[in-house]
């Protein structure tokens, strides 16, 4: 006697598949391992180091070779606010950008269907390496300056919350650059357009608001984003030092919220972008 078993068998043409929802830990894992294999990555953070530091050096050697009896030792990071996030700035762009002219940006979305956590694990990961590698340059800029200054009857005052907060206000400044230049990366989602436009507006506007003789311009130049975001680097006294009554002075916070607000505003289309259309 015989006994016949049979099995479920699936439908012929019909393939069977397992799926599994990708965890926020796998996303951050991948986007890491992706961060660092691209060589933009390690170039763009040693530029950037080098010239936070750099320039912090050469302002700090300035100040004690001056007749400046009373020098105050911030303004050795004030050339840092404008050239210190350059780098980053590309890198930012290149840290989306860069998939997309790869293709590489499709596996990403096969993996992980809904798109925008790969957008946001992304950003999560630029925003953290860029804050903590700014925050140790300036730390290295900051000792190195003390070992300038030994000895001679100004420093800077590490126990005062303003100078603390001005400090780190350099590394959230720049991060903030990093993740407005990403947003407009996203957005556009080709290099060389998305690097043109942030170091043009980083660059060229400023410029182009000051030189232009149009009293509205004039009045919109403390609004730009790294003009409005760099008063984060700086402390009460010295925003206040450095009013012009023909200007709007924002506060060190309220430039930062400037400067986030425009992050999220360019981050909105494109996050839709991404959502909506074919990669």
């Amino acid at each position: 006697m015989t006994t016949l078993t049979t099995t479920d068998a699936a439908p012929a043409g019909v393939t069977t598949q397992r799926t599994e929802r990708v965890t926020v830990g796998g996303l951050l894992r991948s986007e890491w391992i992706k961060f660092w294999t691209v060589k933009s990555t390690i170039w763009t953070l040693s530029v950037s180091s080098v010239v936070i530091i750099g320039l912090a050096l050469l302002a700090s050697l300035a100040i004690v070779n001056s007749d400046d009896t009373n020098p105050n030792p911030l303004d050795a990071f004030g050339g840092t606010a404008f050239l210190g996030p350059l780098a980053v700035a590309v890198l930012g762009a290149l840290s989306i950008t860069a998939e997309y002219s790869t293709g590489m940006i499709r596996s990403s979305f096969a993996a992980e269907p809904r798109r925008l956590p790969v957008i946001w694990a992304k950003a999560a990961i630029l925003a953290l390496v860029v804050l903590v590698a700014t925050a140790l340059a300036v730390a290295i800029a900051a000792v190195l300056q003390w070992a300038i200054f030994h000895g001679k009857d100004f420093y800077v005052d590490a126990t005062d919350p303003q100078v603390i907060r001005a400090l780190f206000g350099q590394a959230l400044y720049v991060t903030a650059i990093a993740l407005f230049a990403f947003a407009l990366g996203t957005l556009m989602r080709q290099s060389a357009a998305a690097i043109a436009t942030v170091l043009g507006v980083l660059l060229v506007l400023p410029i182009l608001f000051q030189i232009i003789p149009w009293s509205v311009l004039h009045d919109l130049m403390p609004f730009l984003p790294n003009v409005a975001g760099s008063q984060i680097t700086q402390t009460d006294a010295q925003i206040q030092s450095q009013a012009d009554p023909s200007y709007t002075t924002l506060s060190a916070w309220q430039g930062f919220g400037v400067l986030l607000a425009y992050v999220v505003v360019v981050m909105i289309p494109g996050a839709w972008r991404v959502k909506t259309r074919d990669a």
